[in-house]
């Protein structure tokens, strides 16, 4: 009687077993893992620069204009997710982002109002005073506040109104990433301007292009909208490229 039992067969059979296991294992922790550091990721970049700021009671390294851009992006994108749902831990990112940059702009205006001579000119300039020169440049922290409730509110009016057209809806997702992706533009060009990087957080900057880097990924790998990681790598290119301003003037 012939005998099909084969010890060679049989060590490569669990060889593999073993292997595939491993890779099941790493496939879960990453699974598990990565919509909380894609969650707490995007607000880690901003603690390098809020403590500096703190530290140093001076914001003019600091473009405040950074965090218009995450709030009107993040906005748009929550509105979005009741036209398109995606994951549910980019829609948490977008509110724990929204908190992370209301924080910031209450440190910025809380110390250019201690510490800076300049801040306040001829008068206080208030969001109900409608004044388009003063628009992002209010002294007292509530009128950024109104503004994102203002704002939040007409968007939310438009989208109901429109939710009905699919092409509305993914423009609006699209113009959410998009600005979201110009995140860096404001700080470049801040950079730009004074030809110097200095106030800036150079580690905010590293941290924007290693999570920008990983939630490209993420986006990948999670087959989310197109709209994600198109605009994941031009966050990526803005990063390399106020990373490139570090270098350039500081030689």
């Amino acid at each position: 009687m012939r005998s099909d039992y084969n010890p060679l067969l049989v060590t490569v059979s669990l060889s593999s077993s073993a292997q595939l296991s491993a890779v099941d294992m790493i496939t879960s922790v990453f699974q598990w893992l990565a919509p909380v550091l894609l969650v707490g990721g995007g607000v880690v970049p901003y603690v390098p620069q809020y403590l500096q700021i703190k530290r140093t009671r001076n914001v003019e390294g600091f473009s405040l204009y950074v965090c218009l851009t995450l709030l009107i992006a993040n906005t748009l994108r929550i509105l979005f997710w009741f036209g398109h749902p995606f994951e549910l831990p980019l829609l948490i990112q977008s509110i724990v982002m929204n908190v992370t940059m209301l924080a910031m702009v209450h440190v910025y205006v809380e110390t250019k109002n201690r510490y800076s001579n300049d801040f306040f000119t001829s008068r206080q300039m208030t969001f109900i005073d409608f004044d388009m020169d003063n628009f992002w440049k209010w002294t007292d922290f509530i009128s950024y506040v109104q503004f994102v409730i203002v704002f939040t509110m007409a968007g939310a009016a438009i989208a109901y109104l429109f939710s009905g057209s699919s092409m509305f809806v993914e423009g609006l997702g699209f113009s959410a990433l998009c600005i979201e992706a110009m995140l860096g533009v404001p700080q470049f060009y801040h950079n730009l301007q004074n030809k110097s990087t200095e106030g800036m957080s150079v580690k905010m900057v590293i941290l924007w292009t290693f999570g920008d880097v990983f939630k490209t990924l993420y986006f990948v790998v999670r087959n989310a909208p197109y709209q994600f990681w198109v605009c994941g790598m031009l966050q990526i290119s803005l990063d390399t490229a106020i990373l490139g301003q570090v270098f350039l003037y500081r030689v």
